[in-house]
C-alpha cells in the first residue's frame, strides 16, 4: 500500500433506499426499511473506497471482517450517508470505522477490516489460472 494512507484517511457513499433493499425472507417483506445486510454492503463498499486509491498496481485487497450495529430504521426513500474511517493501518491491514446516518441519526455503526495481498499470490490462494 502507498505510504499516504494513514489513520484518518475517510471517504463517503451515500445511497436511497428502495424496496428491494427490504429484509425479505422467503420472499415476503418483513419491514418496509433498509436491511442490515445492505447497509453492511455499503459499510464494505465506503471501507473498499478508502482502501482503492492507496493500493499499488500490483495489489488487491479482500475483505476480512465486517461488524455491523444496527441502531435504528433507514425507511425507504431515505438517504443513508455511509462514512468510513481508517483506524488501523499497515503495509497488509486496514481497518475502518463505519457509521450510516440518516440525517444527523445514526442508524448503524461497526467496521469493516481487509487484508492486501499481492495479486499473484491472491491468484495462487484463489486457485485461479
Amino acid at each position: 500500500m502507498k505510504p499516504e494512507l494513514k489513520p484518518g484517511v475517510e471517504r463517503e457513499v451515500s445511497f436511497v433506499v428502495t424496496e428491494p433493499m427490504c429484509p425479505a425472507f422467503d420472499g415476503v417483506v418483513v419491514h418496509r426499511v433498509c436491511a442490515t445486510w445492505t447497509l453492511v454492503h455499503y459499510m464494505e463498499l465506503a471501507g473498499r473506497r478508502v482502501l482503492v486509491d492507496f493500493l499499488e498496481p500490483d495489489e488487491e485487497g479482500v475483505g476480512s471482517r465486517v461488524v455491523c450495529d444496527h441502531l435504528g430504521p433507514a425507511p425507504i426513500g431515505a438517504e443513508v450517508r455511509v462514512i468510513a474511517t481508517a483506524t488501523h493501518v499497515t503495509d497488509r491491514i486496514l481497518d475502518c470505522d463505519v457509521v450510516c446516518f440518516v440525517g444527523q441519526r445514526a442508524v448503524a455503526k461497526g467496521m469493516t477490516g481487509q487484508r492486501v495481498f499481492p495479486r499473484a499470490v491472491l491468484k495462487r490462494i484463489l486457485h485461479e489460472s
